[in-house]
């Protein structure tokens, strides 16, 4: 028998304040839904990251909170080396700004170093983004899916050239250029909540394919295609 699928949920108590934990419980459900065993590791600050995890989530936090991730997550150096044996981070909002080259806090807009795992620099930006949000993800295989979220993020990102958006904005701020998270290698960075991949299948499965090296069964929910499809009209109705 195989060993379970191991999901990672990263320092929750210092980057969870908006949910996002329940991207965790939407992967592990989402694999044994397709008989995949899964287990969930869920890591807090001075307890050792594991490197064995197949994905590594993120979530949002305040600027404290940023800080110390990046101070213990460097100290500790499992999850720099999971990346390398092939593992998958997932991070949003202030786990997203932490994970690129650097990051501003405070009124003075001091510069920290981020994890450099991904090739974005965040800046404090004119106004706080706070509302639906809504993108267009071109997926890898060359199809498009919609990406639905609540945004709340004071922080605007520029993408470097090592480094490539998520997705295009159709209503919302994102990165506040036109577009929304970024994508290296295996880390993936966005600012929307919900949790995200809770409102986003396609994006979940996506995380578990590329951490698994296959495809996976389709799963069809059509009262959850219904509710997808009720948010869309929902966010572009408030244009």
């Amino acid at each position: 028998m195989s060993a379970p699928v191991e999901i990672v949920l990263v320092y929750q108590s210092l980057l969870g304040i908006y949910g996002d934990r329940g991207n965790a419980a939407v992967l592990v459900k989402r694999l044994q839904w397709r008989g995949i065993e899964a287990a969930l590791r869920i890591v807090e600050p001075g307890q050792e990251v594991p490197a064995t995890g197949s994905v590594y989530l993120l979530g949002g936090g305040e600027d404290a909170a940023q800080v110390s991730a990046v101070s213990a997550l460097k100290a500790d150096g499992n999850l720099f080396r999971a990346l390398d044996r092939g593992a998958v981070l997932f991070a949003v909002c202030a786990g997203y700004q932490i994970c690129g080259r650097t990051f501003t806090i405070g009124e003075r807009d001091e510069v920290i170093d981020g994890l450099g795992l991904l090739d974005v620099t965040t800046r404090r930006g004119p106004e706080r983004a706070v509302g639906e949000i809504l993108t267009r993800w071109a997926r890898p295989d060359g199809s498009q899916s919609l990406i639905t979220g609540f945004e709340n993020h004071g922080g605007f990102t520029t993408v470097g050239p090592d480094a490539a958006p998520l997705a295009t904005v159709e209503v919302g701020v994102g990165n506040g250029d036109g577009s929304e998270g970024a994508v290296q290698d295996n880390v993936i960075g966005t600012y929307p909540h919900g949790p995200v991949l809770a409102r986003n299948p396609d994006l979940a499965d996506h995380l578990l394919e590329r951490a698994l090296g296959h495809g996976l069964d389709p799963l069809p929910l059509p009262e959850l295609d219904t509710l997808r499809a009720q948010r869309f009209a929902h966010v572009r109705g408030r244009r």
